[in-house]
């Protein structure tokens, strides 16, 4: 993802791989339909901004073959680095504090990254620069402000304890900089960058093992945040993943909007 410094969910911590591979398993498919319908293909020049795993770097490495070219960016590449082979580079770089790392790519593309980037606005002009005319910008982002729910059907109090945490983990990330209504904003913000033929969809997980998984690893990586800011109590927490691992409970994610558009 992003900064390792303010981002509340840092890659370096144990849980940063699970949450990566319910990720993977929750939003590929979106990521990649709207990757293949924007034409990635042979000797394309792509950069995946905050790539965190390596997923979708090593689909597009893939698709854009030998004659193409992936850059994968972040503050910490530690789970991206395995990928890290022709056609792929990887670099640290940041995207909200530093200039764009090249310029002339086919495609850029960054998926829940802008959200917790403090200066966003920044990172989006540094990635439509980086673009040649004609270029292709994706953009996914969460809006978790817009479902706010971890359990939409709250109907117990295995369902409330569930979605008072998701309110406590919201204002950690809030305090953090992170913008929680950012996801809806992302077709006005393309088109007011000057990109053209702007789109966008959404995708609203409601109920898979995906979900568990990730909220699982979510909460046991921000246990000590979540107490320490009155949220929860360790038997509290201990409660709401035995309610998770259980499986009894349909939880959902917040909206991942996708947004799309062409430089001029």
């Amino acid at each position: 993802m992003t900064r390792t410094d303010g981002y509340l969910l840092d890659n370096a911590q144990a849980e940063a791989a699970e949450r990566f591979d319910a990720f993977a398993t929750l939003f590929d498919p979106t990521t990649f339909r709207h990757l293949q319908a924007l034409g990635v293909g042979p000797g394309w020049r792509c950069w995946e901004v905050g790539a965190g795993g390596t997923s979708v770097v090593s689909w597009l490495a893939k698709r854009v073959g030998p004659t193409g070219k992936v850059l994968a960016t972040d503050i910490d590449t530690s789970r991206v680095a395995p990928a890290g082979r022709p056609p792929v580079e990887v670099r640290v770089h940041d995207v909200g504090a530093e200039e764009p790392p090249g310029d002339g790519f086919d495609l850029v593309h960054a998926r829940l990254v802008l959200v917790h980037v403090p200066d966003r606005e920044r990172a989006l002009r540094s990635m439509i620069q980086s673009l040649r005319p004609g270029g292709r910008l994706l953009v996914e982002d969460a809006d978790p402000a817009l479902q706010p729910l971890l359990c939409p059907d709250e109907y117990g109090p295995e369902q409330e304890l569930a979605n008072r945490l998701r309110h406590g983990f919201r204002q950690l990330l809030s305090r953090r900089g992170a913008d929680l209504a950012y996801g809806r904003r992302l077709p006005r913000l393309l088109r007011e960058a000057g990109l053209r033929r702007v789109e966008a969809d959404a995708y609203f997980p409601v109920t898979s093992p995906a979900c568990a998984a990730l909220e699982s690893a979510t909460v046991r990586q921000i246990r000590d945040q979540l107490v320490s800011a009155g949220v929860a109590s360790h038997d509290d927490i201990d409660r709401h993943l035995a309610n998770v691992a259980a499986g009894g409970m349909d939880l959902a994610t917040a909206p991942m909007i996708s947004a799309w558009g062409r430089k001029g």
